[in-house]
């Protein structure tokens, strides 16, 4: 198996966001990538400036950030031949890395802007570099920039980062520090292209938690409503685990529970709500263990919500 680390830098609408086109916020203008072989040696790298058909003028906070030119753009490739170069460098066996997951969610939806996700098939597991180095040097919640990390290894900085390329060698440099039992244990689940049916949910166990990715829905009440989306089974033995505080809504797109193992504890809940590009609702569902402090915090927040809800319907 071979390794891609790659990095994108993308333009957006330069009039506002009323002004870009809701198919295509953020357009393609640079890709960057590197080939890890099965020890982790750099064995390729790709790079190519994408000549954008939709924004041809820089965002100035774009402009501000990425080192690349309107006149660098105008001489770029198409982003439909660079896309299949691209694939095409990949490679059949390959796993992809990025840091952070935006990454993978830009390239999709650019993909199919053009017609083209049928040439990439999700949903797709993937290593997110971002999360793996928070486990590892940092906490499971932390996120740090891509600098921030590079620094904190004492990595080689000659390299510009915000542009593509040098943005994926620093990733990967980074990779290559991550200790295989974390990496191996940590992977990523990318779900621009999500399940369908119920026959392609996803079930997936890590360590300390479980993630459910449901089908597709086409309302929010539905979603919650499916007994798949709604039970709560310890991620630890797998045994159905009895609700202590039933699900409610935080919001307009998270959802949380407590739920008690007989064998493990506490277990906590999140369900996040997530809408396609066509209007369906799907749920992505966490179930972690717990602790009887976070249990409370959680009952707490539930009794805020409460009572600010009452006091708006007074």
């Amino acid at each position: 198996m071979n390794y891609i680390v790659f990095d994108l830098e993308w333009n957006q609408s330069p009039n506002g966001k009323e002004r870009e086109n809701p198919r295509l916020p953020f357009e393609i203008i640079e890709i960057g990538a590197v080939k890890l072989n099965s020890r982790l040696e750099e064995t390729e790298q790709f790079h190519r400036i994408i000549r954008p058909s939709v924004y041809r003028t820089l965002n100035h906070h774009i402009r501000e950030v990425v080192q690349i030119t309107e006149k660098d753009l105008r001489k770029g490739t198409g982003f439909p031949e660079a896309v299949t170069d691209f694939l095409s460098f990949c490679g059949g066996d390959a796993m992809f890395c990025t840091w952070g997951p935006a990454d993978l969610t830009e390239l999709q939806r650019n993909m199919k802007f053009y017609g083209l996700l049928s040439m990439l098939r999700g949903p797709l597991h993937y290593y997110d570099v971002q999360k793996l180095f928070a486990i590892q040097y940092e906490t499971m919640k932390s996120r740090k920039s891509l600098e921030y990390a590079a620094d904190f290894l004492n990595l080689d900085g000659s390299l510009d980062f915000h542009r593509a390329l040098s943005d994926a060698v620093y990733t990967a440099r980074v990779f290559q520090k991550i200790h295989p039992v974390v990496r191996d244990a940590y992977d990523s689940i990318d779900v621009y292209q999500n399940p369908k049916t119920k026959r392609e949910e996803i079930h997936a166990v890590y360590n300390g938690y479980s993630k459910f990715i449901s089908r597709e829905f086409d309302s929010k009440e539905d979603a919650v409503a499916d007994r798949e989306v709604s039970s709560t089974y310890c991620c630890i033995c797998g045994r159905k685990a009895r609700k202590k505080l039933r699900w409610f809504s935080a919001g307009s797109k998270n959802y949380y529970c407590i739920a008690l193992c007989p064998d493990h504890g506490y277990l906590k809940g999140k369900i996040r709500m997530k809408h396609t590009d066509e209007g369906k609702f799907y749920v992505v569902k966490t179930i972690k263990v717990s602790s009887s402090q976070e249990a409370e915090e959680i009952r707490q927040k539930k009794e805020s919500i409460r009572k600010k809800r009452n006091q708006r319907h007074r």
